[in-house]
């Protein structure tokens, strides 16, 4: 007979449920405190570590220029400040923007951009109803992907190759009974937010696996794309305009 934990270890399919932190009517104050817990996490993964050397590659290959880099769904801009932070250490110039579905979040972002003496600019943005804006040289995105069904991830992807930059990194989540619980660990050892706590499992259990990632961004018009794990629990798409 199975126990009561085996459902949770079920994951050889796609589980996706509400989460709290996609719920317009969340309490501000506890959209925050989210936030402040996410962006702990991704410091404690290395997520902005797993997104760089794309970054650097790019500007090693045009250089004596400014790169524009886009970061969609930013959150509390946590990565994309670790990324202007990298490239200012390595001699990169970066302009900078974030852009979320969530005034809370783009003010936070804001916010900390000023705190942290960091060039980067934020903005109100709906990646699944407006195109994205062009002229960016990168476009890359973190731990989004998995709240989006198949459709929406394939038409984010569209709208990514639409707006004409060189390069695509997605840095999400592999689904595996190993990453949930790890997440499921690292969710309570690292944040105090019932909203971390209770999505940080969910989110696993809706992420994708490696192989249909790369089905999505074929679909998606990213043909060509790449696909690697990353320590923890995560894995990186990779995209280059022909």
């Amino acid at each position: 007979m199975p126990t009561p934990l085996a459902p949770r270890f079920a994951l050889s399919l796609r589980d996706r449920r509400p989460e709290l932190m996609d719920d317009p009517a969340l309490d501000p104050a506890a959209h925050r405190h989210a936030l402040a817990g996410l962006a702990r996490l991704n410091r404690v993964s290395r997520s902005a570590a797993a997104v760089w050397p794309a970054i650097r590659r790019l500007a090693a290959a045009t250089p004596g220029r400014s790169l524009k880099l886009l970061d969609v769904a930013t959150g509390s801009g946590d990565v994309l400040l670790d990324l202007v932070h990298k490239a200012r250490h390595a001699g990169v110039s970066l302009d900078a923007a974030g852009c979320d579905l969530s005034p809370v979040a783009v003010a936070a972002a804001t916010e900390a951009a000023t705190a942290s003496g960091l060039p980067a600019k934020f903005f109100q943005a709906n990646v699944l109803g407006d195109p994205l804006p062009r002229g960016y040289d990168a476009i890359v995105c973190s731990l989004f992907l998995h709240h989006l069904d198949d459709g929406d991830a394939t038409k984010l992807f569209r709208r990514m190759v639409a707006a004409g930059p060189r390069l695509v990194v997605v840095n999400d989540l592999a689904r595996s009974a190993f990453n949930f619980a790890v997440v499921w660990v690292a969710s309570r050892a690292f944040s105090r937010s019932h909203v971390v706590r209770t999505d940080g499992p969910l989110s696993v259990r809706a992420a994708f696996t490696p192989a249909e990632l790369l089905t999505l961004a074929h679909d998606g018009g990213l043909d060509g794309a790449t696909v690697a794990p990353r320590f923890p629990g995560r894995m990186i798409l990779e995209w280059r305009a022909s």
